[in-house]
């Protein structure tokens, strides 16, 4: 049996995927990166593995996405490397064909993609005001001393929205602590956050452009019922979440990486577990003083032998790898 990997590695999150060969989802991980892409790399396939253990699968293709989309390709060895924009529409049109509108909220960034017979007709991103993501919904709740997982259920229980200023991630926090302080009941002020994130969403993301029914909603923030029923307030439009809606990008990366090896006769670049769960992963950075660039260049060694460079303008640190490996 084969099986194919899909791996989406975040600033905040990290996710992982095995699919078969009729594309069903077969296992999945979600684990929190913590500022250690490597450590989260290493921890979440060693899940995946021990759930293969003594079976005969095999693991014949490797999709990595995400901002750690290159750092999982060198300790994995992946097949196809795409951007999340590609991995997200791929999921959403292979689960809904028809999809025409895939709203994607993760930890630190937030996306929207416009879609047209399964194939990407236009997106944005935003990855400057951290209002609406995974990261500013775990602080408020943590102020709010309510478990994150609870935060949309709390939305729920409202009975008015409170009207929240939610153009910025600092103005919706000062604009809840006064509501607050003024005597609202928690669970308004919530529901007030979630319509507040979705008009600072669609303002910054639409920016007047039609959103088109079937619209999906998957990301982390998904998890959110609050925010979903806030979406279908502001919109008046249905608003679907997948089943797996937190791993949509690892099972995107999956689909791909499937594709990708079925149309090649030499394999997979996958280098196994023993590669990735045995020996001593490090990266270091350093100034790059060969030219008035100063390049920031970053070296991931495994026992203290370097695997890639990134960083470098000129690609000079890359080129020396190149040269030795040849």
């Amino acid at each position: 049996m084969h099986y194919y990997l899909g791996v989406d590695i975040g600033s905040v999150s990290s996710n992982f995927v095995l699919i078969d060969e009729g594309c069903q989802l077969k296992d999945k991980v979600y684990l929190r990166t913590q500022g250690n892409p490597v450590k989260a790399l290493r921890d979440g396939f060693g899940i995946i593995n021990k759930s293969l253990a003594g079976s005969d699968v095999q693991i014949r293709g490797v999709g990595t996405t995400g901002s750690g989309r290159y750092l999982a390709e060198v300790l994995l060895g992946a097949d196809v490397v795409k951007n999340e924009i590609t991995a997200h529409a791929v999921a959403a049109s292979y689960l809904y064909p028809n999809v025409r509108t895939v709203i994607e909220i993760g930890g630190q960034d937030s996306k929207i993609i416009f879609m047209k017979n399964g194939i990407v007709n236009d997106f944005a991103m935003n990855t400057v005001c951290a209002a609406g993501t995974g990261s500013f919904l775990d602080q408020q709740s943590a102020r709010l001393s309510i478990p994150i997982e609870s935060f949309g259920e709390y939305a729920l229980r409202s009975n008015q929205a409170v009207r929240i200023a939610g153009r910025c991630g600092v103005f919706a926090e000062s604009d809840m602590i006064h509501k607050q302080q003024m005597g609202y009941p928690v669970e308004d002020i919530i529901m007030g956050l979630c319509e507040a994130l979705v008009r600072n969403y669609l303002n910054n993301l639409a920016r007047g452009k039609k959103l088109e029914e079937p619209i999906i909603f998957q990301g982390g923030v998904a998890a959110n019922r609050g925010l979903r029923k806030a979406f279908e307030k502001v919109l008046d439009q249905t608003v679907q979440v997948p089943e797996h809606y937190e791993v949509m990008g690892a099972m995107g990366a999956a689909l791909l990486a499937r594709e990708q090896t079925r149309m090649q006769s030499l394999g997979t670049n996958f280098k196994g577990e023993q590669f990735i769960l045995e020996g001593e992963f490090t990266t270091r950075s350093n100034e790059c003083k060969g030219c008035p660039n100063f390049c920031e260049v970053v070296c991931i060694k495994r026992d203290n032998q370097p695997l890639a460079y990134w960083g470098d303008r000129c690609k000079k640190w890359e080129g020396s790898l190149q040269e030795r490996l040849a």
